[in-house]
């Protein structure tokens, strides 16, 4: 990291330092203890302009104050049987960890519906989703190796997918906008794979609602990425959450798992370790 960066690092934290409560408190929940890995995850989403960054982490704080995100691992979608639809329906599961530790989240983008709730609800679980990944997943990865983990690996499997899925690109809309706004920089590569002839006429619509830096980050590997992703296996080993957070933590923990049974992704990659080079 050049001595610009360290600067721009350096002037970042002092704005930071004035921020007032309650958005001290919350961004206490979004760095987690990693501070400078934070405030270069906002810096690297502004091309290192100070002043944007700045203003994209307090108005990404006022985000979090108005919707009490801080509290959204203890508001679990209500009753069981529309949050089990959601999560059948939003096919996520947690596949293991790369070579480097970085978790990796496989999602069935091909298979999922989103027409079990109304977009309130997915918008809703995928926040606590992302929050609990960055709050129970993320420090649990960084103790274990003994250094900062701030990052996943996402791999999407396209199976089944067909064109009816653009008339949900309002939800995915949502869902990308609030990435990039509020969890910048957390995913360090997307594996695209089991994409089919259709994926083509998808990706004409979707690739220009993208950010630049994401669609950078994209990679469509053939077939099942097999030979791509490199040799090994993925394994589970969710860590254990918060007290207060236990309830929620313990649907997300089961339908994280759940996902990999039965999933085509998790039979196209079974006995396969992805690296984040």
């Amino acid at each position: 990291m050049g001595i610009v960066s360290q600067e721009a690092i350096l002037e970042l934290q002092a704005l930071m330092d004035s921020v007032e409560e309650p958005l001290n408190i919350t961004f206490q929940n979004v760095h987690q203890g990693f501070r400078a890995e934070t405030l270069v995850r906002f810096l690297k989403a502004r091309e290192w302009n100070v002043a944007k960054a700045h203003k994209m982490l307090v108005d990404c704080l006022h985000w979090r104050v108005q919707n009490t995100i801080d509290d959204i691992l203890a508001k679990p979608i209500v009753p069981s049987e529309l949050y089990g639809a959601v999560r059948d329906s939003q096919l996520i599961g947690m596949s293991g960890y790369s070579r480097e530790g970085l978790p990796v989240f496989a999602i069935g983008v091909g298979l999922s519906t989103f027409d079990k709730a109304s977009v309130h609800y997915y918008v809703q679980s995928h926040i606590q989703i992302n929050e609990y990944r960055d709050r129970v997943i993320l420090p649990s990865a960084s103790k274990k190796h003994g250094r900062p983990i701030t990052t996943c690996i996402k791999v999407l499997d396209m199976t089944g997918l067909k064109l009816s899925a653009l008339s949900k690109i309002k939800l995915l809309t949502i869902i990308s906008t609030i990435d990039d706004l509020n969890y910048p920089e957390k995913t360090n590569t997307y594996y695209i794979v089991n994409a089919p002839y259709i994926f083509s006429a998808c990706w004409k619509v979707v690739k220009p609602l993208l950010q630049e830096r994401t669609r950078k980050k994209i990679q469509v590997l053939p077939g099942c990425g097999r030979d791509e992703l490199l040799k090994g296996s993925f394994h589970v080993d969710l860590p254990k959450p918060a007290a207060e957070e236990t309830e929620i933590a313990k649907s997300l923990e089961s339908e994280l798992q759940k996902f990999e049974k039965g999933n085509m992704l998790s039979k196209s990659t079974d006995g396969i370790k992805t690296d984040d080079d």
